[in-house]
């Protein structure tokens, strides 16, 4: 216990934001962060996070964001014009209202929240092991040659009923 550090996730953080784009602001272009953003006002652009764990965007109530989003974790209480990509995970909140596709890995959604657009699930991709695609060529051989075997078993057969 002492001496260790403890990995801390963007929910421990989500309290106290490292950026704030406040009600009243108006940006027009596009955003790449780190850390935790938080958007109360109006961007008309795409939004991105450098880190691809810990990152955590949240959209207020009074927040609408115009463009494409890229971000780990992502919480959303207003609007979101454009695709939302959360590669780990996204709540909306009741008064959210999304107009187009959302991909997460895993969602939480209120009941009152909007998305008019699909909503696609994106799973981590498995990794096959080296010996696995061994087997697989091993299982092929294995098949051509027993195909072979009766091939060549039925060119007798035809070979002996023949004059």
């Amino acid at each position: 216990m002492l001496g260790r550090k403890k990995k801390q996730s963007p929910r421990a953080k989500a309290g106290a934001a490292d950026t704030l784009i406040s009600k009243e602001a108006k940006i027009v272009g596009n955003i790449n962060f780190t850390g935790v953003l938080y958007v109360d006002g109006y961007v008309k652009g795409d939004i991105s996070s450098d880190e691809f764990e810990n990152s955590l965007l949240t959209i207020g109530q009074n927040g609408c964001v115009e463009g494409e989003i890229n971000v780990p974790h992502i919480m959303i209480f207003g609007r979101v014009k454009g695709d939302v990509h959360a590669l780990e995970h996204v709540e909306l909140m009741s008064d959210a209202r999304i107009e187009g596709n959302v991909y997460y890995k895993l969602i939480e959604m209120a009941m009152g929240a909007e998305v008019n657009g699909q909503m696609v699930h994106k799973e981590d991709k498995q990794k096959l092991l080296g010996h696995h695609k061994k087997l697989d060529a091993g299982d092929s051989s294995d098949n051509n040659s027993a195909e072979e075997a009766k091939t060549s078993e039925k060119k007798d057969k035809l070979a002996k009923e023949l004059p």
